[in-house]
């Protein structure tokens, strides 16, 4: 017979057991990584040897593989606050605009200032990732003016596609008026890893850690928000000022990824889904271990997208979307039986 102490123990050990999981599987990825070339999978101890090999590992395949954790991580953060900010399980940084919006200020930074997606110098980097939070901002306040707020959720939903599909035409068309990055911004949109130096993935991993610790400190409006808009009210939090922040959270964590990766869909919509199934955590704990799940199923998802067509490449974004539309249609599938069934109950 287990006794309320001895649940309660295993439930409290039961985050903690799978963020040591996910940071196992995390660091396993990372050393099949290291060893995934364009002529597949080799040893990462074979190739140390050779002074090009170690260069190739340490100045591509290192930052790519730290920088696919990184992007993950982001947008699986950014995931997990927009859930529980719209009180909304269908919510990521896609279905509300922000990375929509984000790429459209990326495509105009390209555009008007001549620069490369694939340049690895500091200030660019810092500049764009300045330029797709500013696009993120403007396109979920947006998407919240078109819905009215955020008390619809299927007004909110088809305000955030909207909103998504008007600024991705408008990156398209950024892209025709200047030609000269067309190349560049196609592999940009169609979401990759492959030009992830280590500038961006420092830049990620340092933007990863200070939304973070805004997440975390605004966890508890989060989950005042779950228990509903008046519960939340009662409890004294600053409602507005706090989703202005939890906004600007979203926003930075999605531009910061999307700067340096590229549009990469649906892990800011399953790592919350997928830890959620395995415990019930606050969002606090909710938010480190969706940012986990997300870091490891990017990584994943970068080492299919390596190995599938070797020595040719897919796009993760690609791949992403494949595998997280159908996971989409599996969730709404879901919810709908378990609709019917409360009804016929």
């Amino acid at each position: 017979m287990i006794t309320p102490q001895l649940h309660h123990r295993t439930t409290n050990r039961k985050p903690w057991v799978l963020a040591v999981v996910l940071i196992v599987i995390a660091l396993l990825m990372a050393l099949v990584g290291l060893g995934v070339g364009s002529a597949g999978l080799a040893s990462v101890m074979q190739n140390a040897s050779d002074p090009v090999a170690h260069q190739i590992i340490w100045d591509i395949r290192l930052p790519r593989t730290l920088g696919a954790w990184a992007a993950g991580a982001l947008l699986a953060l950014a995931g997990a606050v927009a859930q529980g900010l719209f009180r909304n399980p269908l919510a990521d940084p896609f279905l509300l605009g922000s990375a929509s919006g984000a790429s459209f200020g990326v495509s105009l930074a390209l555009a008007f200032f001549g620069i490369s997606p694939l340049a690895t110098e500091w200030l660019i980097r810092l500049g764009l990732t300045g330029a797709a939070f500013i696009g993120a901002v403007g396109a979920v306040f947006l998407t919240l003016l078109l819905a009215r707020g955020v008390q619809h959720t299927l007004r909110l939903l088809l305000s955030g596609v909207v909103v998504g599909v008007v600024l991705g035409a408008l990156s398209s068309l950024v892209m025709l008026m200047a030609p000269e990055v067309l190349q560049a911004m196609q592999a940009f949109l169609l979401g990759s890893t492959g030009f992830v130096g280590w500038s961006a993935c420092l830049l990620m991993l340092v933007v990863w850690f200070f939304s973070m610790v805004l997440a975390w400190w605004f966890s508890p409006v989060l989950d005042g928000l779950a228990l509903g808009e008046a519960t939340a009210q009662s409890l004294g939090l600053p409602l507005v000022k706090m989703r202005l922040a939890l906004v600007a959270v979203l926003a930075l964590a999605t531009g910061a990824a999307v700067a340096q990766t590229g549009l990469i869909a649906f892990v800011g919509l399953a790592a919350p889904h997928l830890v959620r199934s395995v415990v019930k955590v606050t969002h606090g704990r909710l938010v480190l271990l969706s940012s986990l799940m997300g870091g490891a199923l990017l990584m994943v998802a970068d080492l299919l997208a390596r190995l599938l067509i070797a020595p040719q490449e897919l796009p993760v974004g690609v791949l992403t979307a494949v595998l997280g539309g159908g996971y989409l249609l599996w969730l709404m599938h879901r919810s709908g039986s378990q609709a019917m069934g409360g009804r016929s109950s």
